[in-house]
């Protein structure tokens, strides 16, 4: 076939154009991906009065599509015993933080690594840097090994090759990249029959619900136990915003009580903080949640006996309680509460306080425990790791997280294009299917009384339904908040629950 000249330089320029994709493709296909980071210390220690010598590995693990290729690289700090007895078989435990989108910092320098951050212990601000990094010789590196994981989007965890962050980040992504890390993991460590344990904080118990049930069902891989750190399994229990959402009304109920009796508003003082939260829960329980269920047919009567007892557990007014018509919201209880003390309380501690600069707002702008502690926290994990664990990386840590990764956030439960109707998140049926898989796995619960983000009743509420027997729960409350651990006492108390917990899950011990 014959082409005039200018056909034959349009096809020549094609010809080209096209091979010059070709080769770009290519050449993109022949990039590869380097090997893993890992930066390894050797360390020795006491903790809980034995000599531990241990290695620490903070690095890179990859976890990979069903062709072999690198789909994420999912950071972590383990720490390892090497001064193993005989023929030991050493339990370990995968600990990750919540968010969605939060490094393991809090956990790691808060309360379960071998070193900690001091801050302090009665709800005050931790002030400046210098922040004391110190020994945690009460954390449980005697008991059970420990790996502390960034999801994809947090710390040095990054989506790899032809993946994207936003494959990752969403209810199921999220839980499924988690279990297939753990799978990696335990693969490439041989602890495939080590005792496992999962320990959550907050969304970080929502996932580890979920993980569970993965592990359990579609992996057959058994667990020991699961540890709750502020359980957020059934977020209406916790979704205080939605003002017809009675259920929550009930749940903060007791977190409220606490709140008011720590900060001297309520009045009579009652016996003992423990009575006072059991009448908090049985008014909400037998008079509150009847009176709002009744809505407009209560009775003139009822409404006021209601309304008094709510203001007596708040240490709100009446006249409060009057204009919100019972309905009190956890979330702008925080900012009411010492409204006419110019401060608001914390929501994730209710014992921090804060000025804030709208006095006439209906809720706090800002959580006054997250504005305490955050820096010092962040400062001290990035000083640890250069100091301590070797890491000398120009990789940006990420903490907050990668700053698309809550807007790309995926909540659907369904597959794209499938019919979903939006619901409260709930991940507590896969924790009771893990359960009857399983019927040696318990759970711990670790609640704090001043927690106005995952209220402890609302743990009660939860796990006390969705098919859960009681016998399987094992629940425990401090003296403090969401990060119960910021309040030295309850961080002891913790870890020494903790470790009976891990202790009381390994057979022939």
């Amino acid at each position: 076939m014959l082409f005039s000249k200018p056909s034959r330089f349009l096809l020549l320029s094609a010809m080209a154009i096209t091979s010059s994709i070709l080769a770009d493709e290519q050449e993109e296909e022949s990039i590869e991906v380097p090997e893993p980071t890992q930066f390894i210390t050797e360390h020795s220690a006491e903790f809980n009065n034995q000599r531990i010598d241990y290695r620490a590995i903070a690095g890179e693990t990859y976890i990979r599509d069903l062709q072999g290729e690198p789909k994420a690289s999912i950071f972590t700090f383990a720490y390892l015993k090497t001064n193993l007895d005989g023929d030991e078989v050493r339990p370990v435990t995968f600990v990750w933080n919540g968010g969605p989108g939060s490094s393991s910092t809090w956990l790691h320098m808060g309360s379960y690594g071998p070193k900690r951050i001091v801050v302090p212990s009665d709800g005050e601000h931790a002030g400046l840097p210098p922040y004391p990094i110190v020994d945690a010789p009460e954390t449980i590196l005697d008991a059970t090994d420990l790996v502390f994981i960034d999801p994809v989007g947090t710390g040095f965890s990054r989506a790899l090759g032809e993946y994207e962050g936003k494959d990752f980040w969403g209810l199921n992504e999220d839980a499924d990249s988690m279990a297939l890390f753990i799978q990696t993991w335990i693969n490439e460590h041989n602890r495939w029959n080590s005792p496992k344990f999962l320990l959550g904080e907050s969304f970080g118990t929502t996932r580890a619900a979920a993980v569970a049930q993965r592990m359990e069902e579609e992996m057959s891989i058994s667990l020991n136990g699961i540890l709750f750190i502020s359980q957020a399994l059934d977020y209406q229990g916790s979704t205080p915003y939605v003002r017809d959402n009675i259920v929550s009304f009930i749940t903060y109920v007791p977190t409220m009580a606490a709140t008011a009796l720590y900060h001297g508003k309520v009045e009579p003082q009652p016996e003992s903080q423990e009575l006072f939260l059991q009448q908090a829960r049985e008014f909400a329980v037998n008079e509150y949640l009847p009176a709002l269920f009744k809505g407009n047919t209560i009775t003139p009567g009822e409404y006021l006996a209601v309304r008094d007892r709510l203001a007596y557990f708040t240490g709100l007014s009446t006249d409060y309680i009057d204009k919100a018509n019972l309905r009190v919201q956890g979330n702008r209880f925080a900012k009411e509460l010492l409204r006419d003390e110019g401060i608001a309380v914390g929501r994730s501690d209710s014992r921090y306080t804060q000025d804030q600069i709208d006095d006439l707002a209906a809720e706090s702008d800002r959580d006054p425990a997250g504005d305490g502690i955050s820096a010092a926290y962040k400062t001290a994990l990035l000083s640890y790791m250069r100091s301590d664990l070797g890491v000398d990386w120009d990789r940006q840590y990420l903490n907050p997280a990668d700053p698309d990764l809550s807007r790309n956030w995926n909540w659907r439960t369904a597959p794209e294009g499938s019919f979903w109707e939006p619901a409260y998140v709930n991940t507590a049926h896969n924790l009771a299917t893990a359960l009857r898989i399983n019927p040696s796995l318990n759970v711990f619960v670790a609640s704090g009384l001043f927690d106005l983000v995952t209220p402890f009743f609302d743990a009660e509420y939860t796990l006390n339904r969705h098919d859960i027997r009681p016998d399987r729960i094992q629940y425990e409350y401090y003296q403090g908040g969401h990060m119960m651990y910021v309040h030295e006492p309850a961080r002891i108390q913790l870890l020494r629950d903790t470790r009976l917990f891990i202790q009381s899950q390994v057979p022939n011990r």
